[in-house]
């Protein structure tokens, strides 16, 4: 049984967060911005294909594939 980390909009949110601390502290990712508004979340992930900003969940499964991929 697989354990998720994230409950609603607002966990995901977080979660996301960390995995872009992990990804910043293994030098995955050169940064990351997060706007917070009363109802959601918007990510900025820099890299050569994205500008748009991501909502928590695509957010959260690209940094999760990144930092997977570094098999960390």
């Amino acid at each position: 049984m697989r354990k998720y980390q994230f409950h609603d909009e607002y966990t995901l949110s977080e979660t996301a967060v960390e995995l872009g601390k992990k990804a910043m502290q293994l030098g995955l990712i050169r940064s990351f911005v997060v706007h917070y508004f009363p109802d959601s979340s918007q990510f900025y992930i820099p890299n050569e294909n994205e500008s748009e900003p991501l909502t928590p969940e695509r957010a959260y499964l690209l940094l999760k594939r990144i930092v997977e991929q570094s098999g960390n």
